[in-house]
């Protein structure tokens, strides 16, 4: 599971920008992590850390869901899970201080 296919981090989110067009699928991946990760706070709340773990059927069954069905593309996650993970985070945050549309563009300019 070796990232060598990009040459920096940045090259690799570009990509992975370019598998999230379609904005249903980036509410999926936001809607799964927000709740993947309010179970993570809930479970560490209540002392069952095991509860965690529910992060990853949660959040990646929204984010699969919107790559299999509305994106019709395969998960950058099956080849590069950690840069994947850490995207997601990284792609909800330009969500939602309003950057994404412009980092889009200038993705998609790099592209062609």
């Amino acid at each position: 599971m070796s990232d060598s296919k990009f040459s920096s981090y940045d090259e690799f989110f570009d990509f992975y920008l370019q598998q999230h067009r379609d904005p249903r699928n980036r509410l999926l991946h936001a809607t799964g992590t927000a709740l993947g990760s309010a179970v993570v706070i809930a479970a560490f709340a209540a002392r069952r850390p095991w509860c965690a773990l529910l992060f990853f059927p949660i959040g990646y069954g929204f984010a699969w869901t919107g790559h299999f069905l509305v994106e019709k593309n395969k998960p950058a996650t099956f080849e590069h899970p950690f840069w994947s993970f850490i995207s997601d985070f990284r792609m909800i945050g330009l969500m939602l201080t309003g950057k994404l549309d412009s980092r889009l563009r200038k993705t998609a300019e790099r592209a062609s």
